[in-house]
């Protein structure tokens, strides 16, 4: 469990004093995240979950406390911001900037089907939807800067052909971001770590997206890439499960219509989402930041991840056939 701040039940109580949620029942630490210190906390007053910010300082968290209200006050399935009586929704607690949220249904599911892909994927188009009138601006803090400056932190951690490849792809990466292309791309406010175990169901039956704090601003296809390489990838070989990614792009796409030039950098896109990963989980295992637990991921599934989409690149037009849908279904109309 990754609990980096430990605090104390009488301490929450005086904490929680300070909201109209009644008397504390009891807390404790939510066994998943490797950033932040995460509790569960009851009251009379129902379930929160509250968030210790163990890397994000005061000052830059404003932008996603207000990401997800804005998300919620547009009808996305995402936690609410629960302000205190003096209508601050983030405090400070045991020293760390502190913030509590609503508790959403279900739980997250490890083996997702393809129905479950279809409610992800539409979720995710009404969540780029919606960020497009959010006014906040924030780059993704695990952009292409921050893989500038870890990259060469990890040379004598790996080895000579896991070098070469970090160095290729990044090199890659550059370049696609300097093309004009690149700038073409629609852009916003996204999620950046829509994983399997961030979005919560009941049965088939979508609870919600959770966990926002790697939001930043990016192109809506590196979000969709980064959702299609976790849910429709079988983790050991890296290789597409060609049922679950047709469903999740389908419901993605009759939700929001892919521009050209997303159908063009989809290859280069996952690749990044894959990059993205591989470097963090390399980064996280060998220049790891004192826990009281904490368990790094493998860094290897996403490895392996980005191999493949580099053998997929040859592959465009498979992407973007599996991006394409019948045009009728894009005039639907969606409200906010």
């Amino acid at each position: 469990m990754a609990v980096f701040t430990p605090i104390e039940q009488q301490q929450l109580a005086h904490w929680l004093g300070d909201f109209d949620l009644g008397r504390l029942l009891s807390f404790e630490g939510i066994a998943s995240g490797i950033e932040n210190s995460n509790f569960f906390v009851d009251t009379t007053a129902g379930r929160f979950v509250l968030t210790l910010f163990e890397r994000l300082s005061a000052d830059q968290l404003p932008y996603y406390i207000d990401l997800m209200s804005h998300l919620a006050a547009h009808g996305v399935a995402c936690p609410k911001p629960i302000p205190n009586r003096l209508g601050h929704r983030l405090g400070s607690l045991a020293g760390k900037p502190a913030a509590l949220v609503s508790c959403l249904p279900g739980r997250a599911n490890m083996q997702p089907q393809a129905a479950h892909c279809t409610a992800v994927g539409h979720q995710l188009a009404r969540m780029h939807l919606a960020a497009r009138s959010y006014p906040n601006r924030q780059a993704n803090l695990r952009g292409l800067s921050w893989w500038e400056q870890v990259v060469p932190l990890l040379e004598a951690f790996v080895s000579p052909q896991q070098w070469d490849l970090l160095q290729s792809e990044l090199k890659a990466q550059q370049g696609f971001q300097a093309s004009k292309a690149f700038a073409e791309l629609p852009s916003s406010a996204v999620h950046a770590d829509l994983f399997r175990d961030n979005v919560l169901f009941d049965g088939e039956q979508l609870g919600g997206m959770i966990d926002f704090y790697f939001a930043g601003d990016d192109t809506w296809i590196f979000d969709l890439a980064v959702t299609c390489n976790d849910w429709c990838t079988d983790a050991a070989s890296g290789a597409w499960d060609a049922v679950r990614l047709h469903a999740l792009l389908d419901a993605y796409c009759k939700t929001r219509a892919p521009q050209k030039a997303e159908l063009e950098g989809w290859p280069l896109a996952l690749r990044a989402a894959a990059f993205r990963f591989w470097v963090s989980r390399l980064f996280d295992l060998h220049l790891p930041r004192e826990a009281t637990l904490l368990t790094p991921k493998d860094p290897s599934q996403f490895e392996r991840v980005l191999v493949a989409r580099r053998g997929d690149y040859q592959q465009a037009s498979l992407h973007e056939s599996m991006m394409r849908v019948d045009q009728a279904s894009l005039d639907m109309p969606l409200k906010f």
